[in-house]
C-alpha cells in the first residue's frame, strides 16, 4: 500500500488533508493489486484506521490533550469518470487531480503571510484579515509556553501554527526527489552541451601544486608594517590629555 498526501487550508483556518491511498501489487504499483484488494475493502480500512488512530499530545495546565482525526472523513474512490473528457486513469492525471489542493496556502486561502514574523508588533503594519491576525496571536502566545515550546509555534506562526510539509508520500507511491533532482541536472547538462556544439573546445590549465613558504613576516614586510604604524596621538592610538587638579 502506498499514498501521496497534500494539506489544503481552508478560509476558517483548519488544515484539511487529501490523500491518495493505493494498493500495489506484489512488485509494487507497477502491477495490479491481488483480485481480493477491491476498492470498497480498502474504503472500509481507510474509515476504521481513521476511527481509532490517536496522538498523544501535550499536557496543559495539568489536562492532556489527544489528537485525532475529525467526523469530516470523505473517501471516494478515483475513475476515470472524475477527469475532465473522460481522461485515461493514470499517474499523471490522478497528480493533476491532487495538485490543485497542494496550490493552496496560508497566505491565499486566509490572508496570513508567506513568511515567519520576528516580533509580534509586526501584525499592526500588516494588511491582513481580522480572523488571520486572531490566529497567528493565539500561535504567538501559544509559543511562549514552556509545555509547548518543542512545537516552535513562534516560528510557525504566520502558518497559523501548522509546521507541517504541505506535501508528503510513501517512498514507494512514485519517484523520488532525489531522481527528479538528477534528471534535472541531466537536462540541464544535455542542453549546455548541445548549445556548444561544434564551438573550439578551450583547455583550462589549473595548478595546484603548492609549496610552503615560511611563517611570519619577512624582514622587508616587518620593516612595511612598522612604517604603516600610527603615530602617538593619531588616529588608531589612544590620546591623553594631562588634567592638573588640585
Amino acid at each position: 500500500m502506498s499514498f501521496a498526501k497534500v494539506a489544503e487550508y481552508q478560509k476558517r483556518g483548519a488544515v484539511h488533508f487529501h490523500a491518495v491511498i493505493r494498493i500495489d501489487g506484489p512488485e509494487g504499483g507497477d502491477t495490479p493489486p491481488p483480485a481480493w484488494a477491491t476498492a470498497e475493502l480498502l474504503t472500509y480500512a481507510i474509515r476504521a484506521a481513521a476511527a481509532h488512530v490517536r496522538v498523544d499530545g501535550p499536557v496543559i495546565d495539568g489536562r492532556a490533550h489527544t489528537f485525532t482525526f475529525g467526523r469530516q472523513i470523505d473517501v471516494r474512490t478515483i475513475r476515470s469518470a472524475d477527469f475532465d473528457g473522460g481522461q485515461e486513469l493514470t499517474e499523471r492525471a490522478v497528480a493533476s487531480y491532487i495538485a490543485k489542493y497542494a496550490t493552496k496556502g496560508a497566505e491565499t486561502a486566509t490572508g496570513a503571510l508567506d513568511r515567519p514574523l520576528k516580533f509580534l508588533a509586526e501584525l499592526a503594519q500588516l494588511d491582513i484579515s481580522d480572523h488571520a491576525r486572531r490566529l497567528i496571536r493565539t500561535a504567538w502566545a501559544l509559543g511562549a509556553r514552556k509545555e509547548l515550546e518543542d512545537l516552535r509555534l513562534r516560528a510557525w506562526a504566520h502558518m497559523l501554527g501548522f509546521r507541517g510539509h504541505f506535501s508528503t508520500k510513501s517512498r514507494r507511491y512514485s519517484t523520488t526527489l532525489g531522481a527528479l533532482r538528477t534528471a534535472r541536472a541531466e537536462w540541464r547538462r544535455a542542453q549546455a552541451a548541445a548549445a556548444t556544439e561544434g564551438e573550439t573546445e578551450m583547455t583550462t590549465l589549473v595548478l595546484a601544486h603548492w609549496v610552503f613558504a615560511g611563517i611570519g613576516l619577512s624582514s622587508a614586510e616587518a620593516w612595511l608594517a612598522a612604517s604603516l604604524e600610527p603615530a602617538p596621538g593619531t588616529e588608531g592610538e589612544p590620546t591623553w590629555t594631562h588634567v592638573a587638579t588640585s
